[in-house]
């Protein structure tokens, strides 16, 4: 049986739309935008040069670390959705190699959308009566639960990457709704 989104208003733009298509999305949103948040990655990492990149600041994880971390386990779930074993240990997804130039920095980015569009592309393959089947192990729950997770991990590490941003450009971080 073929899940699909429910548009209770029957005027929404996506409401044919299958379940893992519909997860596929707001995947891609969170990276190039779309998303209700109106806050993605690429605009975000727009204009950053690699030396603001690498710059730590309050003792925070610097912007290209937690674009690494992040990407981490996209690339995780990548080989697991390409059939690999689940190869993969979070004391590492902080363990960004040196960036010391903008090739570097360039590099860092360019894998990172590369990367998460081939996932989006492999979510959409997902049958849509397979999000609560186990993921890897029982231990880890279903794929609804982990995809879902990278998803708001994502946010959460794009919120950071968004405050160290205006740290870095001086200008002032507001509490509150912008």
């Amino acid at each position: 049986m073929e899940r699909r989104v429910i548009c209770i208003f029957g005027k929404e733009k996506h409401c044919d739309m299958k379940l893992s298509a519909q997860i596929a999305k707001h995947f891609r949103e969170v990276h190039v935008g779309g998303n209700w948040t109106s806050v993605n990655l690429k605009q975000t990492l727009e204009g950053i040069s690699w030396q603001q990149a690498t710059t730590q600041v309050h003792g925070l994880n610097s912007i290209a670390t937690l674009v690494f971390h992040m990407n981490y386990y996209t690339g995780m779930l990548i080989n697991v959705l390409e059939g690999q074993p689940l190869d993969g240990h979070d004391s590492l997804s902080f363990n960004l190699p040196p960036i010391s130039s903008d090739d570097d920095w360039k590099k860092l980015v360019d894998k990172t959308f590369t990367e998460s569009e081939k996932l989006a592309g492999l979510l959409e393959l997902l049958p849509d009566d397979g999000w609560d089947k186990v993921f890897v192990k029982e231990k880890y729950g279903n794929y609804y639960r982990n995809i879902h997770g990278i998803i708001e991990h994502t946010h959460y590490h794009l919120g950071q990457i968004t405050l160290i941003k205006k740290i870095l450009l001086g200008k002032e971080v507001q509490a509150g709704f912008t």
